[in-house]
């Protein structure tokens, strides 16, 4: 049985590992954190029976892996908290600055830290091989439509780049040099090199993801969808078991489905 705190315990995110875990027998919650002044604070955490904290440090002791979908500076400070108790953290907050990413791999020397813009099986998948695609495809035009709800505060998502840095990376390009996020105005022709990452926020879409590959007498689409957060947290909970007893390094969904 695997013991996990959950940090953002009420959010979109806390609400699906509450619900995921009650239904994995390999899993128990025993920690709900949330920040402080948060009206839930003190409030019991569902069927779980414990009580929400706005202080991480008050339960760390009681679990095993800590998982984390917040904010960035949320995340900075849990971080700190687990590095400092030698804690084991499944990370699913996207949007971190390039500081913070470089805090989190010097984290990562002192504690095992899996981290992922994405924790869906699908789409590590397309992690995995679209870079071989865009390989093989290179004399075609890359674009990334991304969609989230209208709450998402970051863009592009986080998934959206790390397909477009795949993407660069295969074709030998550095992403700065080649992304386009969005389009306005008399902008010419477009460049061969450019991979295009374009941001909808609308409702409440849980995640969609499409990559285009286009050339001049054919498309090729490769699309997915999520259709509830359900697919993030079991794969959430996949990492928080593959986590445990792991050695320090940043890990990341590629390596549990090797």
């Amino acid at each position: 049985m695997i013991k996990v705190i959950i940090t953002g315990a009420t959010g979109r995110m806390g609400l699906a590992l509450s619900g995921a875990a009650e239904e994995d027998k390999n899993v128990q919650i025993v920690g709900a954190v949330e920040r402080k002044g948060h009206p839930a604070v003190g409030t019991t955490f569902f069927e779980h029976g414990i009580k929400i904290v706005d202080d991480l440090s008050l339960v760390l002791d009681k679990a095993d892996v800590v998982i984390d979908f917040t904010l960035p500076e949320a995340t900075m400070e849990y971080l700190n908290v687990c590095q400092k108790e030698k804690k084991p953290m499944v990370i699913g907050t996207t949007g971190l600055s390039g500081d913070q990413m470089a805090h989190l791999k010097e984290s990562a020397k002192f504690i095992p830290i899996l981290y992922s813009s994405n924790m869906s099986y699908g789409m590590n998948l397309l992690f995995k091989v679209i870079g071989e695609i865009a390989k093989d495809l290179s004399e075609y035009d890359v674009e990334i439509i991304e969609a989230h709800h209208c709450q998402k505060r970051d863009a592009p998502s986080g998934t959206a780049k790390r397909l477009a840095e795949i993407i660069a990376k295969a074709r030998a390009a550095d992403l700065e040099d080649v992304a386009v996020y969005g389009r306005k105005g008399n902008l010419g022709a477009r460049k061969k090199e450019e991979i295009g990452i374009m941001s909808v926020r609308a409702g409440d879409i849980v995640g969609d993801h499409t990559i285009i590959f286009a050339a001049g007498s054919e498309r090729i689409e490769l699309i997915h969808r999520v259709h509830g957060r359900k697919a993030f947290a079991q794969g959430a909970l996949k990492a928080a078991k593959f986590l445990v007893g792991k050695d320090p390094g940043l890990y990341s969904m590629l390596d549990i489905f090797r």
